[in-house]
C-alpha cells in the first residue's frame, strides 16, 4: 500500500507532482508489470500517463516515431502493426507502458529495443529539466540501461522516439516462430504474421496478468564462460544454451535450470512457479511480495548449489 497515489497525464503537471513529493518517498510507475513490492510505501507512487503517438520524421527507408512514455506497450504495437511500420513486431504482447521499455531494454524472439530506439527525453528529477538520450547514451544492455543503475531513481522518461523500417526484415528464427506460422497456415509473411504467431507463442507458455498475479521473467538468463558450458554440458547433456557470437560467452535458459531444479509447478501456500513456465513465478492471490521475492531467494539459491550458477532478478524490487 502507498500513503499517496497520483497519476500525471502532461509534462507540464510533473514538476508540480515531484515539488509536492519532495523530502517524501517516490516511486515513478509506468505499467508496473516488472515490479515486486516487498513493503508499503510511505509516500507517493505516481503512474506515468503520458499520452499519444505521432509520427515525427521519416526518410527512404525509416520513419521515425515518438510515443508517450504512458502509452501500453501492445497498443503501440498495433498502432505501429496497422501502418506497416516495421521492427516491433516480435516484441508484442510485451505487458508494461512505453517508458519502461528502454528502461529495460525489452526483448523478446531474436529483437531487442534497442535495435529500435532513436531517442528519448525525460525529466531529471534534481535539477528539474528535461535531457534528450540517444541510443549510446542510455548504455543499453541484456534487459539494462543507464536508468536502472547509474541514473536509477534521478529520471522520469517523458516519451520515447523509434526509428522503424518501412520494408521489414523478418526475424523469424528464434525459438518457435516458423512452427507457428506453418501451424497458422501463412503462405505470404508479413508483420502482422509475425506478430500474430509471437502472441500465440506467449499466450500458449505464459500467464495473463489479468488472470494470475506474475511480472513476467523473473529472472535473467545468465551468461557464463564457453568453457564453464562445456563442463556443464558434459555433466547434463541436454542444457539450454545459446553461444554469444563474438564472444567466448554463452547464455544458458534460466527457466530450464530452475525447472531441473524441480521447481517448476511448486506452490507454496498462494507464491508459486507456473506450471508451464518455471521464469516464471506467480501469486494465486494472497501471497505477499515478501513471500514472492524469499521464493526468488530459494531459487536461487538451489540453481546455484546445482549448477554453481547465478541468477539475476530481472524484477525490480521495491
Amino acid at each position: 500500500m502507498a500513503r499517496y497515489y497520483a497519476e500525471f497525464g502532461t509534462a507540464e503537471e510533473l514538476p508540480e507532482l515531484l515539488e509536492w513529493a519532495a523530502g517524501r518517498e517516490l516511486i515513478i510507475l509506468g505499467g508496473g508489470s516488472n515490479v515486486l513490492f516487498t513493503k508499503d510505501i510511505d509516500g507517493l507512487v505516481a503512474r506515468n500517463a503520458l499520452k499519444g503517438i505521432e509520427l515525427v520524421d521519416e526518410d527512404e527507408d525509416y520513419v521515425y516515431v515518438r510515443s508517450g512514455a504512458g502509452e501500453v506497450w501492445q497498443e503501440f504495437v498495433e498502432h505501429c502493426i496497422a501502418r506497416d511500420w516495421a521492427g516491433v513486431e516480435n516484441l508484442s504482447l510485451i505487458p508494461g507502458s512505453v517508458g519502461a521499455a528502454p528502461m529495460q531494454n525489452i526483448g523478446a524472439y531474436g529483437v531487442e529495443l534497442k535495435e529500435v530506439f532513436y531517442a528519448l527525453e525525460a525529466w531529471h528529477i534534481a535539477e528539474k529539466k528535461a535531457y534528450t538520450f540517444t541510443l549510446n547514451d542510455c548504455a543499453f544492455g541484456y534487459r539494462e540501461s543507464v536508468f536502472k543503475r547509474q541514473y536509477r531513481g534521478q529520471f522520469v522518461i517523458l516519451n520515447v522516439t523509434f526509428r522503424l523500417a518501412k520494408k521489414p526484415v523478418f526475424r523469424t528464427e528464434y525459438g518457435a516462430i516458423k512452427q507457428e506460422l506453418e501451424r497458422m497456415g501463412v503462405q505470404e509473411l508479413s508483420i502482422r504474421a509475425v506478430s500474430a504467431a509471437v502472441t500465440a507463442i506467449r499466450r500458449s507458455k505464459l500467464p495473463d496478468p489479468a488472470v494470475i498475479g506474475n511480472a513476467g521473467s523473473f529472472f535473467k538468463n545468465p551468461t557464463i564462460t564457453d568453457e564453464q558450458f562445456d563442463v556443464l554440458q558434459a555433466e547434463y547433456m541436454d542444457i539450454v544454451g545459446y553461444h554469444n557470437n563474438g564472444t567466448d560467452t554463452t547464455k544458458l535458459a534460466a527457466g530450464w535450470l530452475i525447472e531441473q531444479c524441480g521447481w517448476k509447478g511448486f506452490r507454496r501456500g498462494d507464491a508459486g512457479v507456473h506450471a508451464r513456465q518455471a521464469l516464471v513465478l506467480v501469486n494465486y492471490g494472497g501471497a505477499t511480495g515478501q513471500e514472492i521475492y524469499d521464493l526468488s531467494q530459494e531459487i536461487q539459491a538451489s540453481v546455484h548449489e546445482k549448477f554453481g550458477v547465478e541468477l539475476e532478478r530481472e524484477v525490480n524490487i521495491i
